[in-house]
């Protein structure tokens, strides 16, 4: 057997005496190593719904054979994407069935998590071929339901990285290592803050030339507001959270602007260089290799996170000797919902939408989506300051009364 209950700790988790990442896989159940296996069958499932996008009729001639593909239409292109990320998909939502509130390690379920992986690429497999012989009017509805998981998983993700920025700030501000870190702090923030002002002066020059470029020019202009705005309630007397997270969450918000400015659709006079043609080269290459790495490591990173979103809704306990590193369920609910949202990039959150080769993420859609995550993310951070305070002022009135 690949993974069974292990007959102790020493056993159960760990390190072999060859320390090889393959005998870790293959002989324990280690939950720290499973987490890369399942990013690793997360990227192949996004290489594999790339491939039937872009060339689909050369690489799976035989799909076109298939009843359910409709001479190829019913299962290539963004249909194609859909059945991937609904194979995906279901592979994910299983496991976060099976693994939902696991307790502790040592038990069935973990060994079920952290191992059993011939069993576990079978059924993905499976369950991606399966994607392929349903009818399309399921894929369809599969893809409706996709926009509405690719925004939990947005969401999910701007919760995690608000989190570890506030999570940063409380370390720096901490009375054992305020004193050490006051200068890193202060230079870190500075350098926040110069790059945005530079990020949105470039945003500006590249996407903004001209003054009928009304679109981007508020697009770019309401970001460095609601950068200002940050910052004024973050310095506030009352909120007195530092200089640090206004700074590192501006650099956040300037990253989602320009990302919306890139989905415009080519051809746009606001947008330099879109004129140019519609040939392949390799920095289009490279951009699009960067932008599916960095959804892996988004959706790895966030799924490892159970914790920001536990501690806003229970009080802080100490965790028990045995307890799981992290949660299994939230960790395979992340890369359930991720699995729609790459399928929502390669598509451009559009069903009917076809895209350009070796493009991800370009579309009015994928644009406004973006632009609407920017200014949740100010929300949910300037709720995140103000909370507190909301309540500590309701406290007092609720004492005086």
């Amino acid at each position: 057997m690949e993974s069974g209950l292990p007959t102790n700790r020493n056993e159960g988790h760990g390190v072999p005496k060859d320390g090889s990442w393959f005998s870790q896989f293959r002989n324990v159940s280690n939950p720290w190593m499973a987490r890369y296996v399942y990013a690793v069958i997360f990227l192949a499932s996004n290489l594999l719904a790339w491939a039937v996008r872009d060339y689909g009729h050369n690489v799976f001639p035989e799909m076109e054979k298939l009843k359910n593909c409709r001479g190829g239409r019913g299962c290539l292109g963004a249909e194609g994407v859909l059945r991937v990320s609904l194979g995906c998909f279901a592979f994910f939502f299983v496991m976060f069935l099976s693994t939902a509130r696991t307790p502790r390690m040592y038990i069935c379920r973990d060994s079920w998590h952290s191992g059993w992986w011939s069993a576990k690429i079978a059924l993905w497999i499976a369950l991606t071929m399966i994607a392929f012989l349903v009818p399309t009017f399921i894929v369809q509805l599969y893809g409706e339901i996709a926009h509405f998981g690719a925004g939990v998983f947005l969401l999910v993700q701007l919760v995690s990285v608000i989190s570890f920025i506030t999570w940063l700030n409380d370390c720096c501000q901490s009375d054992m290592i305020s004193e050490k870190c006051r200068m890193h702090v202060v230079s870190l923030a500075t350098a926040a803050y110069v790059i945005c002002i530079v990020g949105i002066i470039m945003m500006y020059i590249w996407y903004a030339p001209e003054p009928s470029c009304l679109r981007n020019i508020f697009f770019i202009t309401w970001t460095l507001v609601l950068i200002q705005l940050m910052i004024s309630v973050a310095l506030h007397p009352k909120v007195n959270a530092g200089i640090l997270t206004p700074g590192l969450m501006g650099l956040y918000v300037v990253f989602i602007c320009w990302c919306a400015i890139r989905s415009e659709p080519a051809g746009e006079n606001c947008i330099r260089k879109a004129e140019e043609s519609n040939r392949t080269d390799w920095l289009t290459i490279i951009s699009f290799v960067i932008a599916l790495l960095a959804i892996v490591i988004a959706t790895f990173s966030t799924g490892i996170d159970s914790q920001c979103f536990q501690l806003q809704f229970r009080k802080k306990e100490e965790p028990a000797e045995d307890a799981v590193p992290y949660g299994y369920g939230f960790f395979h609910f992340v890369f359930a919902t991720g699995a729609m949202y790459f399928a929502m990039l390669l598509i451009g959150w559009n069903t009917h939408h076809t895209i350009k080769k070796w493009t991800i993420d370009v579309g009015w859609t994928s644009t406004w989506v973006r632009i609407v995550n920017e200014w949740l993310a100010v929300c949910v951070y300037l709720w995140m300051l103000l909370a507190p305070v909301i309540r500590l002022r309701f406290r007092q009135t609720s004492e005086a009364a």
